[in-house]
């Protein structure tokens, strides 16, 4: 069944601008599948898709393609173009983002693969990172800090 709607999922998000999770899940619905908002964040997460920017300057999701080095780039400018602000308290890092790219930046730290990150949950503008202890909090927001302002 997952194998099925991964593929149904690449289908749609080829066919249609597809903006939210909401808007995936009903059409998942429609085709057939039950699902979930959960089950579509985790699909979407699983699938390392990512929201880019359409002619008409709305987003939708697009699988990520090309070698490591394109990917590593790209999903180093979404997270500097996207990220408005963080902060942390004791070993938890909130991400505000600009509106619609909380999942893109999510899938940047996720992708960073960083072993003090245990987890990240994201929103529309929000992403929640979850570390091991309150130094590494700070230490990962000083990376964070350092990728946004280089060149």
């Amino acid at each position: 069944m997952k194998i099925a709607r991964h593929a149904k999922i690449l289908e749609l998000i080829e066919k249609y601008d597809i903006e939210t999770q909401d808007e995936l899940a009903q059409k998942l619905c429609e085709e057939g599948f039950m699902v979930t908002q959960a089950t579509v964040s985790r699909d979407i997460r699983e699938m390392k898709l990512t929201k880019i920017a359409t002619e008409r300057g709305k987003q939708k999701y697009s699988v990520i393609t090309g070698n490591d080095t394109e990917i590593t780039e790209r999903l180093t400018r979404v997270f500097k173009e996207a990220v408005v602000k963080m902060d942390y308290a004791q070993n938890m890092i909130v991400i505000k983002t600009l509106e619609g790219m909380g999942m893109a930046v999510a899938v940047a730290l996720d992708n960073m693969q960083n072993p003090e990150i245990l987890g990240t949950i994201a929103g529309d503008d929000t992403v929640f990172c979850v570390v091991r202890t309150h130094n590494q909090a700070a230490v990962i927001i000083e990376k964070l800090y350092r990728i946004i302002h280089s060149a």
